[in-house]
């Protein structure tokens, strides 16, 4: 005789719990005092975005009992540019998320473009990313977890209060781990005490999207005074424009187009087809991220400006160094390790932000990176963690570095 769905979980669950010891169980049964709760679970991740779907699949993965909670109705939107590296298309394989052909349109690399110069990159071994809708991608990762068996509380408000129980729904969840994936205003961090963080960096978002056939099989980042526009190919009839600018009363996405005249002649009588759709983007670092059994994935754990395009990769990484950590019933690991996932992304968001601030530079790097693209190439393996950005900058630091100083001469 075949087995029940739920005596499979069962035996999944008690398999996941043997790891953890039998105290640990005991602390985590569904009674408490005289009532039996409603709500039980192994974890429970608020907030169910690409961050907390990712890190429940993982957790499910590994016979773990979840919970996914959010106040909103899938497939939740967000203003992002929309575009999947190469890593972040292999995260999601592990999780077995299928990517159906028509879920969106490959690119080959990344191209900077200024009003002088331009520069390409490719990925390297045939590898492409992919230009997808967030939409399409939320909805493939909430199917993906329904399969692996996460249980969710879609439309369920989450009541975080200092000194409370929290509550899901209007009831009280017990639970083993907490998960904070809850975003840039995470209530989560603020209710566990993790609210100690240093905010480096503050703009603003804007995307839309546009009926035009894709002339890129690049993602194009568009350097201007007033920020960068990034175009992602999404289909054979529709690109992504999403605009990152610290001036969000002169960079909507309209007005970053008709001040860019490359821009302008490739979406000259596009339809737009959708509204304009905006978000702040930062780049953060918190103190701690966890705290005795709660922990902070994604934004709600440190942030990097979209400038880098690395937010959904920072976020599988961290899922993946979450789930191993829980697996072995110890949050030590991901808390030391944690800081290690937003390094290199946050040092080259530094970079580029800084050449956002100064556009004089800007100009002297996208010239220097035109005459020697073998440069811009190795900074493209240092973004998909291929080569150590220490060893990039022993290598080729003094010729960049000459290089610049060159460029500033005429």
């Amino acid at each position: 005789m075949k087995s029940s769905g739920g005596s499979v979980r069962s035996r999944e669950r008690a398999a996941f719990w043997l790891r953890w010891g039998l105290a640990s169980a005991l602390r985590c049964c569904c009674w408490s005092g005289r009532s039996k709760l409603k709500q039980s679970c192994d974890v429970l991740i608020v907030g169910g975005g690409p961050a907390g779907l990712a890190a429940a699949i993982a957790l499910r993965l590994r016979g773990a009992d979840v919970l996914v909670a959010d106040a909103l109705q899938p497939p939740i939107d967000k203003a992002c540019g929309e575009g999947l590296m190469p890593d972040s298309l292999d995260a999601l394989s592990r999780l077995g998320v299928d990517l159906p052909p028509d879920a969106g349109a490959p690119f080959r690399g990344i191209r900077f473009v200024d009003e002088r110069s331009f520069v390409s990159a490719e990925f390297g071994g045939g590898r492409a990313g992919l230009g997808i809708r967030r939409l399409t991608l939320h909805s493939l990762l909430v199917r993906r977890a329904e399969e692996a068996g996460v249980r969710t509380a879609w439309g369920s408000p989450v009541v975080v209060q200092n000194g409370l129980p929290i509550r899901v729904g209007g009831e009280r969840c017990r639970y083993q781990w907490l998960v904070g994936a809850d975003g840039h205003a995470s209530r989560v961090r603020s209710w566990a005490g993790l609210e100690d963080r240093t905010l480096k960096h503050r703009r603003f978002g804007f995307r839309m999207h546009y009926r035009v056939r894709p002339w890129s099989p690049y993602v194009e980042i568009h350097w201007s005074d007033l920020g960068q526009a990034y175009v992602t190919p999404l289909s054979e009839q529709e690109v992504c424009v999403a605009v990152v600018s610290r001036f969000p009363e002169r960079a909507r996405v309209r007005e970053f187009v008709n001040s860019n005249p490359l821009l302008r002649a490739r979406l000259y009588g596009a339809e737009a087809t959708t509204r304009e759709r905006g978000a702040i983007t930062t780049s953060s670092r918190l103190r701690r991220v966890v705290s005795g059994n709660v922990a902070l994935v994604g934004d709600a754990s440190g942030s990097v400006d979209a400038i880098t395009g690395e937010g959904l990769a920072v976020a599988f990484r961290q899922a993946a160094l979450l789930t191993e950590s829980i697996a072995a019933g110890d949050l030590a690991r991901y808390a030391s390790q944690h800081a290690g996932t937003l390094r290199v992304p946050q040092t080259i968001a530094a970079a580029m932000l800084l050449m956002d601030q100064r556009p004089s530079l800007r100009r002297r790097v996208l010239r220097v990176f035109a005459e020697r693209p073998a440069l811009f190439q190795k900074l493209l393996t240092v973004h998909l963690r291929e080569e150590p950005l220490p060893k990039l900058l022993l290598r080729y630091g003094p010729e960049l570095g000459a290089r610049l100083l060159l460029a500033g001469q005429f």
